[in-house]
């Protein structure tokens, strides 16, 4: 039987789901849902409701609390609907050189061994029933391909087999339904990158990270030398376009918050779902998909386009100030674009293993804070940082 590959979810996810009406619990790396269980459970719904959104490895195996019968793990068992990337899942994630190899969680043969080098294989509960929940039948197993159809039955969402867009579009979601599953992540293993078009327009969803710098820094360098050529000195060229290198840190943060994350205020209507897939939505559903990590040079077009009429209306006095100001803010802007690719799929120095880290949390973690990428600055200004991950008992 082929592997079945469950979503991660997001870890504020699973402890929000602490009431009747939805109520999840963990075992290490693995969410169950056991919602339907409550009026059925021997010692009561409330025992259930008091570990809600919490691991219950602890309280489970504590036989002088409430002793757990084999039918009682099978019931779990049954219930498995995913996982959870927590701290020590994050961090082997850094180290290793290849995170599609442990993330979306269930790892591969490579990040098994990888989270065993950073101490995290306790997380991964290899014990029977998660196998058999899963389809796998041992540890080597995890490196078979992903049974794409067996996602799609279980959570009624996207096909991954079939082009996307038409699929968001049909769909008839709810924005609830859509925001809960589009920030589930799955991982693609059937080529570069999930069908999203499936026709000639395929090709123009896809870009390579060296893309960037060769298409925007020969403007940026342009640019910055019209600049010098028509203000007075070299040091008043480096300050207008310090200024906009760390105006875009600010712009940045802005986009990826109130524009690629305006999940809240999404209207509830496929034009806006689907808006909200091709520009972000996408990237948090198939975030080790290389191929549509950076923006697309005419995408990039389109929204840079605002930001250059905004630079020559608050530098009104000088175009060529203007100028080096837009060059300093689109030099900042390739940064962020190789770093985001970067986080996700290199090995890094020291200070960049922390962003990494801070990244991969905003992804598997909480998606509603650190908007940052380049730097969490305006998310500690704005109140948005992320909290360092608790890590989740063995089980």
């Amino acid at each position: 039987m082929p592997g079945v590959r469950l979503p991660t979810i997001p870890t504020h996810d699973v402890a929000s789901r602490n009431s009747e009406r939805s109520c999840y619990v963990t075992v290490g790396a693995n969410v169950y849902d056991v919602t339907s269980f409550l009026s059925d459970h021997p010692g009561g719904g409330d025992l259930i409701l008091k570990y809600g959104g919490k691991d219950v490895s602890e309280i489970m195996g504590d036989e002088s609390s409430h002793a757990h019968s084999e039918a009682a793990y099978e019931i779990l068992k049954e219930s498995l609907i995913g996982f959870v990337a927590n701290e020590a899942t994050i961090k082997a994630v850094v180290e290793h050189d290849r995170p599609e190899d442990i993330v979306p969680m269930l790892p591969n043969k490579a990040g098994m061994e990888a989270m065993k080098a950073n101490g995290a294989i306790g997380e991964v509960d290899q014990s029977k029933p998660i196998f058999a929940a899963t389809g796998l039948s041992g540890v080597e197993d995890l490196t078979k391909e992903t049974d794409l159809n067996a996602d799609f039955k279980t959570h009624k969402f996207l096909d991954l087999n079939r082009p996307l867009l038409m699929q968001v579009w049909n769909g008839g979601f709810s924005k609830e339904f859509y925001l809960e599953q589009v920030h589930r992540p799955r991982y693609y293993v059937g080529g570069d990158s999930a069908p999203l078009f499936g026709n000639f327009l395929e090709p123009l969803s896809k870009t390579a990270w060296y893309v960037i710098p060769i298409v925007w820094l020969p403007p940026v360098a342009y640019g910055s030398f019209l600049a010098y050529q028509g203000l007075p000195s070299f040091f008043q060229t480096a300050a207008y376009w310090l200024i906009g290198l760390g105006l875009w840190t600010l712009v940045e943060y802005g986009l990826h918050r109130g524009l690629f994350h305006v999940d809240k205020y999404l209207p509830d209507n496929r034009v806006g779902i689907t808006a909200h897939f091709l520009l972000h939505g996408i990237h948090h559903y198939l975030p080790m998909d290389k191929y549509r990590l950076v923006m697309p040079p005419t995408l990039f077009v389109a929204l840079a386009t605002p930001f250059y009429k905004l630079a020559h209306t608050v530098f009104f006095y000088d175009w060529y100030a203007a100028v080096a100001v837009f060059c300093g803010g689109i030099f900042g802007y390739i940064c962020y674009d190789l770093t985001h690719y970067f986080l996700h799929h290199k090995t890094l120095p020291s200070y960049y293993k922390q962003l990494k880290k801070y990244h991969l949390q905003h992804h598997y973690a909480d998606y509603e804070n650190g908007f940052g990428v380049t730097s969490r600055f305006w998310d500690t200004v704005f109140g948005t940082e992320l909290a360092p991950p608790k890590a989740a008992k063995a089980a």
